[in-house]
């Protein structure tokens, strides 16, 4: 099913959820490869952005065949937001995001990620000077709300597309619940009956079934998929392919599953050198490998892995 953000037409509304150290430049054009309708980047910091952090220069690093793509930034100041906005608003991503959803402490000890959603007024003035300040379609990403005693999600919503968002995006969990517990699909359902913006749903979308249920009990107009994408970007066709025929394709069998290992990691040597692309490399074979039979030693090689060539000897050793 197509989707569209401002005028931003996705060919499908399956998404890959923005996910610090993982959705760097090798997995999103792998996600792509296999369906995603839109990839969202690593956050980015509007004052790193300001300071000019080299680290940061990498993260918004975009190659043309990956898009349409979603660059999210995260702050807390409307000038300091608004302003870099419009700084990086020539580079090639289609769509720029707002963080409002982020758990992480050191994110929100600073009143940033999901601590805005604790102040409303705030969040008016941050979408409305953004959105204001770029021609690109904006979008807000949303949590319930901060904690079980202040659960906001709809009042928020209504902010953000009174405020010149053209999409927000929510993840069924407070700030307090991190990644625990159940995602409450039914605020996505009350944010999607609240605005006229297409909504995307967010959490526990970890198979074709539950994103068809998702779309079935909230009404929503996009799926936003994260952790159930780690070592497995085969989930966009498998999602896209049930949505359309109602068919479950067979999960990749293990050749497939080490070529993908041995493709990403020459993505990873190709954009960040053997040094940073192998031992970042190791979380994803880890993932890549949970749930087959006799993994879990190969989980405990892999930590060692600092060369490609190890990485191949690796693999070889490796039956499932």
């Amino acid at each position: 099913m197509k989707l569209q953000i401002g005028d931003v037409i996705l060919k499908n509304n399956v998404i890959l959820a923005p996910m610090a150290g993982v959705t760097d430049l090798p997995f999103r054009l792998l996600c792509k490869e296999q369906g995603a309708g839109l990839l969202c980047m690593e956050m980015v910091s509007a004052k790193a952005i300001y300071y000019n952090n080299k680290n940061t220069e990498t993260l918004m690093q975009i190659e043309p065949e990956e898009r349409p793509v979603s660059l999210q930034l995260f702050g807390s100041d409307p000038v300091i937001m608004s302003e870099m906005a419009k700084r990086i608003e020539d580079r090639p991503f289609d769509i720029l995001d707002i963080n409002m959803g982020c758990p992480v402490p050191k994110v929100v000890n600073n009143g940033e990620g999901s601590a805005l959603m604790k102040n409303p007024g705030l969040v008016r003035k941050i979408v409305t000077s953004v959105s204001k300040a770029i021609k690109k379609p904006l979008t807000v990403k949303i949590r319930k709300g901060f904690d079980e005693n202040n659960i906001n999600a709809v009042e928020i919503a209504k902010i953000i597309e009174d405020s010149g968002a053209a999409a927000v995006a929510v993840h069924g969990r407070t700030r307090q619940q991190y990644y625990s517990g159940k995602a409450d699909w039914d605020i996505i359902r009350q944010v999607k009956e609240a605005v006229s913006i297409p909504v995307i749903g967010n959490g526990d979308v970890d198979s074709p079934q539950k994103a068809k249920q998702l779309l079935e009990e909230t009404g929503c107009d996009g799926i936003m998929v994260g952790r159930a994408t780690e070592g497995n970007p085969w989930i966009f066709r498998e999602i896209s392919h049930y949505l359309d025929t109602g068919e479950l394709l067979p999960h990749p069998a293990l050749e497939e599953v080490k070529e993908m290992i041995l493709r990403h990691a020459r993505l990873q040597l190709e954009y960040k050198g053997e040094y940073t692309g192998m031992r970042e490399m190791r979380k994803h074979v880890a993932w890549y490998t949970a749930g087959f039979p006799h993994s879990a030693r190969l989980r405990g090689a892999v930590n060692e892995i600092e060369s490609m060539e190890q990485l191949m000897v690796l693999l070889d050793g490796w039956n499932g």
